[in-house]
């Protein structure tokens, strides 16, 4: 095992208190207690990871520059890891909205990658900018001759879940009902037949058959 690939779940933002969609780049600031958040996450780490990375939105920046304070490993920006778009949706928080959302990211855990959001992303469009990273940084730094040492990507709660899911198998509805908290991760290790297994998803390790129900957080995590 060279290490693991680490998905966290940026700090809190006003966005996710208010309960909004809100999923634009660069989008909202982290809150105070999202700052607390990402300090913590980073000073909690029993290891500095071996490299770090963030989506471009500034949450997911300003996540991953506390976690750089924290550790001493420098964060770098990547494209295709922010937030699945949430276009004509943007900015709302009624239940309308959410439920609209949710039916089409249901879609996608379920198989049916082609359903978009209206004005927005398809599930596919998600997987097309954000897996190729993934592919990169597995050939760069998660391979045998790389050495030991975890990647640390900081990233969304929505692309995270579905990436988690298309990458390692998790079933839903656990990945569907399953939000992530604020800096929570999902982890991910590479395995020899070029697959990847999950060994954490937010507070919950294998087997993943929990019986989770639908929660009221924000429909982002």
């Amino acid at each position: 095992m060279s290490g693991r690939l680490i998905l966290v779940r940026h700090g809190e933002t006003e966005g996710n208190v208010a309960k909004l969609l809100d999923t634009r780049v660069p989008g909202l600031p982290l809150t105070e207690r999202g700052a607390a958040q990402a300090k913590t996450f980073g000073e909690g780490l029993l290891d500095p990871p071996k490299v770090l990375f963030s989506s471009a939105a500034l949450r997911a920046r300003q996540t991953a520059n506390y976690i750089e304070a924290a550790t001493g490993v420098p964060a770098t920006v990547l494209d295709g890891l922010h937030e699945v778009q949430a276009g004509d949706l943007e900015g709302q928080h009624s239940e309308e909205a959410h439920r609209t959302f949710q039916r089409i990211y249901g879609a996608w855990h379920d198989g049916d990658l082609t359903q978009r959001v209206p004005g927005g992303e398809s599930g596919q469009d998600v997987l097309d900018r954000f897996l190729p990273a993934i592919v990169q940084l597995r050939e760069t730094y998660l391979t045998p001759e790389s050495g030991d040492g975890d990647v640390l990507l900081v990233s969304h709660g929505a692309a995270m879940r579905l990436v988690g899911r298309t990458l390692a198998g998790v079933q839903p509805p656990f990945t569907t009902n399953n939000h992530l908290d604020n800096t929570e991760t999902i982890e991910l290790v590479s395995m020899p037949d070029g697959g990847w297994e999950c060994i954490r998803w937010g507070r919950f390790t294998p087997p993943f058959g929990y019986d989770v129900a639908p929660t009221s957080d924000d429909p982002m995590g």
